[in-house]
């Protein structure tokens, strides 16, 4: 029996060249394609499916971020025979962690040969887990437990308070207003913010932030 696959990028190049990997496998069929988190709820609502193939960063159409940990843990009680898959690029190691914590969830690096990716997919089709080896060698690197310092112990007393303005849902125009400097001010000490974090866009951030449970929600 072919294993059904939904996957789901923002990117479409990363989506064709998945997709052109997977169809040479005879066991596997693409059953639907998504490009933002609702659109993929929306699919998997109509479509039928054994293993979701996800990227973890993956924002609205609008632009808006979303928060990938939250949609996977949004969408394993709703279909939870849907085995899932996530490949991302991201390096932190609170992140893959919490990816992988539970045992349910496979993980791969967007780094990894699409041999691994068929080696996760036929691991879901089986129902059990798969974890790429660029995972496995980042979570074991000796200087991990340092990453796990509290984020705010890491930031400046400037850099917290405009990420957690950020997180909960303010824009680089108003945390400026209520913090009485320039939006271009702002940006700085956000993008610095995230340098120190190790996350290079703002889904990352939403990840890392929910990784560590920290500024709320």
């Amino acid at each position: 029996m072919k294993i059904r696959t939904i996957l789901a990028d923002n990117h479409p190049f990363v989506l064709l060249g998945v997709r052109a990997a997977l169809e040479m496998h005879a066991s596997v069929t693409i059953v639907g394609e998504a490009a933002t988190p609702t659109s993929l709820i929306k699919l998997l609502q109509r479509t039928p499916c054994d293993v979701l193939v996800t990227d973890l960063t993956m924002p609205e159409a609008s632009g808006a971020a979303e928060d990938g940990l939250d949609l996977v843990r949004r969408i394993r009680p709703c279909w939870p025979l849907v085995r899932i898959v996530v490949m991302t690029a991201l390096t932190n190691s609170a992140i893959l962690r919490a990816i992988v914590s539970d045992g349910v969830v496979s993980a791969l690096s967007k780094m990894e040969t699409m041999d691994e990716l068929w080696q996760a997919i036929e691991a879901g089709g089986r129902g059990d887990v798969y974890v790429g080896r660029s995972i496995i060698e980042a979570l074991a690197q000796p200087g991990d437990e340092a990453c796990d310092l509290p984020p705010v112990s890491r930031l400046s007393r400037r850099q917290a308070e405009v990420i957690s303005m950020f997180v909960r849902g303010q824009s680089i125009s108003e945390i400026a207003d209520v913090l009485g400097c320039h939006r271009r001010t702002v940006t700085r000490q956000k993008r610095e913010a995230m340098a120190k974090l190790g996350v290079a866009n703002d889904p990352g951030l939403f990840a890392y932030v929910r990784a560590h449970g920290v500024y709320g929600s």
